[in-house]
């Protein structure tokens, strides 16, 4: 515990509730127990009938009050002005200790504060909260006990607690810093997943990301389940300047309402049953990052609302909260459905729509890329054999043409799947037909795979598949699929293959 005899020349009493505000300064981590300490130390010490601290939302141009004590302290939590007006503005501005011997008297003074909380502020000092040479709020006391007025060793005090409060305070919002940073981080990691393939459908996606990338504009994906939604939104975030950034990502369509908004805005402690300690939202996690929001077309009306209010102002409250949380966050957002069509139909906001529609990406199904299936197959049965402590199988040429010929209506996801299940089945050995699902190694091709463009589709994969297997010699690969050299040449050029790692 901190030394009395650092505050000489103090009396006794105050001396003592210094050291009392320095060691509750230094017992927690939390900024509301941190200034309440301070609050509640100036009213005492200062014999002052109210104490109030209240931080600079510097985003936002805001004061906020973050601590207060007295007869209507427990009110004025969370409530703010704008950071230029009154008294408190002025010392922001400053960055001075002032006395106001009546307040009535003064064009500072601001009216708004003590109307909503049925309070009459006669008198008052106020001085600012500096960290580093930069004011970060103010903490002020109001209405000496005994009718008597401030004096300028009363100002000297109060400057002592504004330093007290914003070394408290400074630490405070660094822990919460790095604790939202280190859980946005571990969110981030949590998937890593390469984009695979080389077709031209693919190519002109990732033409579109690299586009975007750069900006902070608001992202849509659009495409059927299963067509590496995520893994788009989070390439785009790796080619962005907030790729030092966290990655948050969100189902909302695999929450119910109450819980979906809890998880994208947060809740403070008691705000519904079940909520025994606050909790930082995706927004808050994400913050300087991006937020990908799946499944955006499944959310409720309400929460349609919420979100709108979000992307306009950049700013939130927690649930249960009043305090408004101002937010920097790139939203990509991603859907299955005919967001138009919802519209139309009443079930999306219009409004919305066009807030998220800014920059439309369409991701091709995997039907429309077929000559990226061999590169897929042989990533997911690394993948698969490595996670499931299983030996690599090879994949047979016919299974191939059957993996490649098949419809995949569950796209990417159903591929990723199948190879699964097909690298336990196999083994270690030659992963054959057998090892593969009925509906993908049926007696008949599918029916997809009878149409030209899907027989081109299949063709180029397994030429693809050929030469990658022969580190792209053509003569190898041509033996290996039974082919002329001339006639595998005219075929790369027909379907402008290309090599790739």
């Amino acid at each position: 515990m901190q030394d009395v005899t650092a505050y000489r020349g103090l009396p006794p009493r105050t001396a003592t509730a210094l050291v009392e505000a320095s060691a509750a300064i230094n017992a927690s981590l939390n900024m509301s127990e941190v200034l309440q300490a301070i609050a509640q130390t100036s009213a005492a010490v200062l014999r002052s009938e109210a104490s109030s601290v209240l931080m600079l939302d510097r985003r936002r141009s805001k004061l906020v009050f973050t601590a207060a004590v007295g007869d209507r302290g427990p009110s004025l939590i969370g409530e703010e002005f704008d950071a230029n007006l009154g008294i408190a503005g002025r010392v922001i501005s400053s960055g001075k200790p002032v006395i106001v011997a009546d307040v009535h008297q003064s064009n500072d003074f601001f009216r708004g504060i003590d109307a909503k909380s049925s309070f009459q502020t006669r008198g008052m000092i106020a001085a600012p909260l500096i960290w580093k040479g930069e004011v970060i709020g103010v903490v002020e006391v109001l209405n000496k006990l005994g009718g008597s007025s401030y004096d300028d060793d009363d100002l000297t005090l109060l400057q002592i607690f504004g330093n007290l409060a914003a070394a408290g305070a400074h630490n405070a919002v660094e822990h919460f810093n790095v604790v939202r940073e280190n859980r946005g981080l571990r969110e981030t990691l949590r998937v890593r997943s390469p984009i695979i393939g080389s077709s031209a459908a693919l190519r002109q996606v990732m033409d579109m990301v690299s586009r975007v990338a750069g900006s902070n504009a608001t992202v849509l994906l659009l495409g059927e389940t299963g067509t590496g939604k995520e893994v788009t939104a989070r390439a785009t975030h790796g080619a962005s300047p907030r790729a030092e950034k966290a990655f948050i990502a969100i189902n909302c369509a695999a929450l119910p309402e109450t819980l979906l908004e809890s998880e994208l805005f947060g809740h403070e402690k008691g705000a519904f049953t079940g909520a025994v300690a606050e909790k930082m939202g995706r927004f808050e996690l994400a913050d300087g990052g991006t937020l990908f929001l799946d499944e955006i077309g499944d959310i409720s009306q309400s929460t349609q609302v919420k979100l709108l209010r979000v992307l306009q102002e950049k700013e939130f409250v927690r649930v249960g909260g009043t305090r408004t949380i101002a937010t920097d966050v790139r939203i990509i957002a991603a859907t299955n459905r005919d967001l138009r069509t919802a519209m139309e139909k009443g079930e999306f906001r219009e409004d919305l729509y066009y807030r998220l529609n800014v920059f439309p990406i369409n991701l091709p199904p995997l039907r429309q890329r077929r000559e990226d299936i061999p590169l897929l197959v042989e990533h997911f049965v690394n993948v698969s054999a490595t996670e499931l402590g299983c030996p690599r199988p090879s994949v047979s040429d016919e299974a191939m043409a059957h993996l490649a010929g098949y419809n995949w209506p569950g796209n990417i996801r159903e591929l990723q799947n199948i190879m699964e299940r097909a690298v336990l089945l196999a083994d270690g050995a030659h992963m054959t037909t057998a090892h593969l699902p009925r509906e993908v190694a049926g007696d008949e091709a599918p029916k997809d795979a009878k149409t030209e463009s899907s027989l081109s589709g299949y063709e180029k994969a397994l030429i693809i598949k050929a030469l990658r297997e022969n580190n792209w010699n053509q003569s190898k690969a041509a033996r290996a699929l039974g082919i002329s050299r001339d006639n595998l040449r005219y075929r790369v050029k027909k379907y402008e293959i290309e090599k790739t790692n």
